[in-house]
Formats: structure tokens, C-alpha cells, sequence
């Protein structure tokens, strides 16, 4: 199980206002943490280090670039030994966007964005139920998403 690492005030303050805008200067971060420049990439580095923060990315709207349909997939395998294939395979297909390991009937549930229907089509039945392992899929498309956030740390 992993180890978890106690953070205190001002890393949690780092990480709140990282969380929210990963393209903040440090310095502006610094300035309302109330401590110095060096301090918050010191304390970033260590948190990096720890493997605490894996990197920044960018919040896209995927409808706009034409990625109107989001989709989960439930994902049922024929034995439980063979996630670990399946999930490989399922790296290989761009539109694969998460994967997760799971509890409950589907050994695998997993989220995929496609441009419409025709193309979710296409990658089910062209690409994912190709995949030896896989028994068969069910498919939830997402309507709408209400909420995509993170947790709070203060």
C-alpha cells in the first residue's frame, strides 16, 4: 500500500492554488503564501520528489475540438489474470482516455471520448472487442458532466 506523506499548511496552500491554475509563477504563489519564491520550488521539488505531484496539465474542452461523445465503458474480462494484457491493448487506442481496475461486475471500466456515435462504433467493435480478454463491453454515454473537480486540501 502506498505510504502517505504528511503535508503541512503551506504545502497544502501550494497545492491549492497549483491545483486550481498550474500556470501560476511561483512568485505570485510565494506572494500569497506569505513565504519566498525559493521556498515554494523547494517545497514543489520535494513534492515532486515524493511522487506527491506527477506533473500540470491543461483542461481542454473537447467538444470544441470536435469530441462530442464521452463515453464509460464497462469493461468485462474473461478472467481477472488478464487485465493487465487488456489494459496494455487499450493504451494502444487513442481515444482510451482513463482505465481503471475494478471491483463489482466489470474488471475494467474505462472512459473514451469519440468525435459521434459512428466513431465510438468503430473503435468498440473495430478496435476494443478485438481484444483477446475482453468478454464484452457495456456502454454508458455521458449526457452531460455536471462536476469534474479535485479535492479540496484546506
Amino acid at each position: 500500500m502506498a505510504k502517505n506523506y504528511e503535508l503541512d499548511d503551506t504545502d497544502r496552500k501550494i497545492l491549492d492554488l497549483l491545483i486550481h491554475d498550474a500556470k501560476m509563477p511561483y512568485t505570485e504563489i510565494a506572494r500569497k503564501v506569505h513565504v519566498s519564491g525559493g521556498t515554494v520550488h523547494v517545497r514543489m521539488a520535494r513534492l515532486e520528489e515524493l511522487g506527491i505531484v506527477k506533473g500540470a496539465t491543461l483542461e481542454i474542452d473537447y467538444q470544441k475540438l470536435g469530441y462530442g461523445v464521452d463515453a464509460f465503458l464497462g469493461i468485462y474480462l474473461l478472467k481477472s489474470s488478464v487485465y493487465a494484457s487488456v489494459a496494455a491493448q487499450l493504451r494502444e487506442i487513442p481515444e482510451v482516455v482513463s482505465i481503471h481496475f475494478t471491483t463489482g461486475a466489470y474488471g475494467i471500466f474505462a472512459r473514451i471520448r469519440c468525435r459521434d456515435t459512428q466513431h465510438l462504433r468503430e473503435v468498440l467493435h473495430g478496435q476494443m472487442q478485438l481484444i483477446e480478454g475482453i468478454e464484452r463491453t457495456e456502454t454508458l454515454i455521458s449526457l452531460e458532466e455536471s462536476l469534474n473537480r479535485p479535492i479540496q486540501l484546506l
